[in-house]
């Protein structure tokens, strides 16, 4: 089974690049993937399995 995440992401008006490489970095250490990055509602969709 899997479960989501849904994260708002919020452009800044310096440093984006970096920030979203530290937040990607960050979810992925938990376990997450990165499924799906909506660039027009600036929104993250992670993944990961359930039962890990």
């Amino acid at each position: 089974m899997k479960e989501y995440k849904v994260v708002s992401w919020k452009m800044g008006l310096s440093n984006n690049d970096q920030r979203l490489e530290n937040t990607l970095n960050e979810y992925a250490k938990q376990g997450w993937q990165l499924k799906q990055f909506a660039e027009n509602s600036a929104r993250l969709v992670f993944e990961r399995d359930k039962n890990r």
